[in-house]
């Protein structure tokens, strides 16, 4: 992402554009709406070819740790103090 963009104004867009078209088009009945908050992080471009490995084994992945709990430690390895509102 370019600097010169704002990640709250970045997320704002892609969540209000995808809301509009997730509730527009029939695929997704149950879909209400996106979180209130959202998490951002950044990574070297040397780890890219790690994160695009990981992206594509994330179903794999999460059968064996759950968004939840991998969300939660992302937090902890980052120092970020987790703000229980977000999680069920």
């Amino acid at each position: 992402m370019h600097p010169s963009i704002a990640p709250a104004d970045f997320v704002k867009e892609i969540k209000v554009s995808s809301s509009i078209w997730m509730k527009s088009s029939g695929l997704f009945p149950l879909f209400k709406g996106w979180a209130e908050g959202y998490g951002s992080f950044t990574c070297s471009f040397m780890d890219i070819a790690r994160l695009i490995d990981y992206i594509k084994n994330q179903q794999v992945h999460h059968k064996k740790k759950t968004f939840e709990e991998e969300y939660r430690d992302l937090l902890i390895e980052s120092g970020i103090r987790i703000d229980e509102r977000y999680f069920p």
